[in-house]
Order: C-alpha cells, then structure tokens, then sequence
C-alpha cells in the first residue's frame, strides 16, 4: 500500500538546483509554495515559507562564488516541510544570526539554522510545521 505525502511516516523529497542569480529566485518560491501547499498549509503560512526561503537565498547570493549553482532541497515530513538552501561561496562565513534578516527568518520559519561545510559551502536549514506559524497558539 502507498503512502501519500504528509501522512506519519512518509518522507517526500525535492531538489530544485539553478544558477547562483536573482532572476531564478522565482521558481525556488513557486516550489515552496506549491509543496507547502502539499502539505495543507494555510495561505498565510505558504507566503511566510516563500518569503523566507527568498530571504535564505538573498543572504547565501550575496557571497556566492560567481557562476555557482544554488541547490534548494525540500524534505516533506508529515505535517512539517525542512528546506535547505545551500551555495558554494567566497568566504564561507555562516550568516550573523543578530541581524534584521536572521529575525525576519525565524519569525517566518519557525527553526532557522546555518552550517558551513569544509568547502565553504554555506547553507540555511528552515524546518516549518502547519499551524505553527505567527499567530498560531
């Protein structure tokens, strides 16, 4: 028997790779949105995880190694959906968490956390669970 994304137990999968660039930045939202809505999020709820992701990949493209490829991997797990942005960079410096961007993150999200892996590949991990965002109780 199968298993339909979202039920406990099951894990959906997704990466989206495209050009370290602004201009491609729209169909990493259109994604977030169309898996988050997967997922039976509120439309509310979609639009924090779209901004977020967008606000992710904005602070990786400042220090993205020109030419680089973006990679965004979508983990659908029960009712919670985990991104990971991550780019290969210049400077392999992890994001300054006391920054407006950072807050804007958190408060989006819900769980923000940043790594720095040995090849100065940076990257942000948003984990958002339905019903847990701004307002719920």
């Amino acid at each position: 028997m199968s298993q339909i994304a979202g039920e406990p137990g099951t894990q959906d999968f997704v990466e989206v790779r495209l050009p370290a660039a602004g201009a491609y930045l729209s169909v990493l939202r259109t994604a977030t949105a169309g898996l988050a809505a997967r997922l039976d999020f509120t439309l509310d709820e979609i639009e924090d995880l779209r901004i977020a992701v967008d606000e992710a990949c904005a602070i990786l493209l400042q220090q993205a190694l020109p030419g680089s490829v973006l990679s965004c991997v979508f983990r659908l797990v029960g009712d919670s959906l985990w991104v990971t942005v991550s780019a290969p960079t210049t400077e392999g410096r992890a994001p300054e968490r006391d920054t407006f961007a950072w807050t804007v993150l958190s408060a989006l999200a819900g769980e923000v956390d940043s790594a720095v892996a040995d090849d100065r590949t940076v990257s942000i991990s948003l984990h958002k669970k339905r019903g847990a965002g701004p307002g719920a109780s």
